[in-house]
């Protein structure tokens, strides 16, 4: 064996312990996230707030990471890695805990806001430790099971509601109980995990827009088309004289395609590239838009919703592999950082801006917006403008 086969073994040589327990620690936390979104609109459903408030009081999450993300980077370098994903953690099940106990719409305004502020931190750690250890030959796999699993935990967070219900502290202890279990995740495999890395010069989250505004554009159509579908397609179903019940097996369907085809997805790009899977996924997206008015109700349907489920997010795997194939060191961080933020804002903008669109040209403003979007990304990229 030749001295840079030996090289080449070693760089493909995968951690798998540390990788374990960075997928298992974001996923609990994922598991608590999906959780707390159902959960908190039942309780102030059943309480009689209006819709308008409740979706206030939800847009509170998305708005504590965008706050939270500038701050990243420089907290990692500070308290390092596992440090704060510990504290987070514990943070986390602390302001769960009290928004439990208050039970006010008001109270959980800021409450909310300090959940999104706290969870933040734990993604962008995770990303960025999984794509420094991860071997580059490997990359797509891994951050497309890493995509996978993550979804996977988000979906059982809404899921386990089935079990315990809606009333009471039972709902809100899986989410605590994920919490704490994050921390003691992190806690178990710190000797493991690598350090932050603090190779080359010190990158803002707002210098990293500048070096990719195309990468994280990508992003920001990523959160916008996901959270589109799972706060407007009742709406749009509705609309077309859809049941209740079949609407959200619909939704079901979509958020099965996210978790099921993001490993195919990331082995496929190891193949063929990302920036090339990235323009497949964007223009299957389109051709969902143009297609789901003629099928939404025949069987088409099923498969239609359950591969843009999973082009739509592999979007964003497809970002996390870019990311990781141009940046190191603090531009890693701060890239992390930055998809945090830019996800925070698609989650924000697209779902108001889209039920604008809708009141305006009806129901059709759903396909056309996610449509307009998909375009918008798949001209910049036919276009030879992927740099950032």
């Amino acid at each position: 064996m030749t001295a840079e086969s030996i090289t080449s073994a070693r760089t493909d040589r995968i951690p798998w312990a540390a990788m374990a327990g960075i997928i298992a620690t974001v996923t609990v936390f994922a598991v608590a996230q999906g959780l707390t979104y159902p959960l908190l609109s039942f309780i102030l459903e059943r309480q009689g707030t209006t819709s308008g408030l409740i979706g206030l009081s939800a847009a509170m999450t998305p708005l504590g990471f965008i706050l939270s993300a500038p701050f990243i980077p420089a907290l990692s370098q500070c308290l390092g890695g596992a440090r704060l994903a510990i504290l987070c953690s514990i943070l986390a099940a602390l302001t769960l805990i009290t928004i439990a106990w208050m039970q006010d719409i008001w109270a959980w305004m800021p409450l909310r806001f300090l959940l999104g502020f706290f969870a933040n931190p734990l993604y962008v750690i995770s990303e960025t430790w999984l794509i420094s250890i991860t071997p580059a030959p490997r990359r797509g796999r891994i951050m497309g099971l890493y995509s996978s699993i993550v979804s996977g935990g988000f979906a059982i967070g809404p899921l386990s509601l089935g079990l315990t219900g809606t009333e009471g502290w039972p709902p809100f202890m899986i989410g605590i109980t994920a919490f704490v279990l994050c921390g003691l995740i992190v806690l178990a495999v710190a000797a493991r995990l690598p350090e932050m890395p603090n190779e080359g010069e010190a990158t803002s989250v707002g210098g990293f827009v500048v070096l990719a505004p195309l990468l994280l554009f990508a992003v920001f159509t990523a959160a916008a088309f996901e959270q589109i579908l799972l706060s407007l397609f009742a709406v749009y179903g509705a609309a077309l004289g859809s049941a209740e019940g079949r609407i959200a097996s619909l939704i079901t369907c979509f958020i099965a395609g996210n978790a099921a085809l993001q490993i195919f997805l990331g082995r496929v790009a190891e193949r063929f590239g990302s920036t090339r899977m990235m323009l497949f996924c964007v223009l299957a997206c389109l051709a969902g838009c143009l297609l789901l008015p003629s099928v939404f109700t025949t069987w088409l349907i099923w498969p239609l919703l359950f591969v843009w489920g999973g082009v739509s997010f592999g979007i964003y795997t497809l970002s996390l592999i870019q990311l990781g194939e141009r940046f190191t060191g603090q531009a890693l961080i701060a890239g992390n950082a930055a998809f945090a933020l830019v996800w925070g804002i698609g989650g924000i903008v697209g779902s108001p801006a889209t039920g604008l669109a809708m009141q305006l040209v009806g129901h059709h403003g759903l396909p056309l917006s996610l449509g307009l979007l998909s375009c918008v990304l798949a001209v910049f990229l036919m276009a030879g403008k992927w740099r950032g």
